[in-house]
């Protein structure tokens, strides 16, 4: 049997553009999605905490250290510029793998600038 966990987020990170015109997908700074260990192309959830939006698309990476996170296609219509959102990905894994599972949160400011990244590695200590 495989369960389904959050593998990585990005949290709290804010939204710099919306771009219509585009085929689809969210940018995200290419430093954020290592960090997060996204990978580009990867599918992602995407939750707007300032409309309850929630939706799935896939990460394309922007230039690193840019504090790029747009949302691109259909999706720019899910959010304005200046929007907290949570970009997270989940894994499928079965109980032996739990054993030595640990996800990532990458934290940021409201400047997409990295804070801090975590490793919750005690939640699942009861596996």
């Amino acid at each position: 049997m495989q369960r389904t966990l959050l593998l990585a987020k990005i949290h709290n990170c804010t939204l710099t553009g919306a771009n219509i015109n585009y085929v689809g997908s969210i940018s995200i700074d290419e430093m954020l999605l290592e960090k997060a260990g996204i990978l580009p192309y990867e599918q992602v959830q995407v939750v707007n905490n300032a409309n309850g939006q929630r939706f799935i698309t896939y990460a394309i990476p922007a230039p690193a250290h840019s504090g790029i996170i747009e949302l691109n296609g259909g999706a720019a219509r899910l959010g304005i510029i200046g929007d907290r959102l949570i970009i997270m990905t989940y894994g499928q894994f079965t109980l032996e793998e739990l054993k030595s599972y640990s996800p990532t949160v990458v934290i940021v400011d409201e400047k997409n600038r990295l804070l801090e990244v975590r490793h919750y590695d005690d939640l699942l200590s009861k596996v």
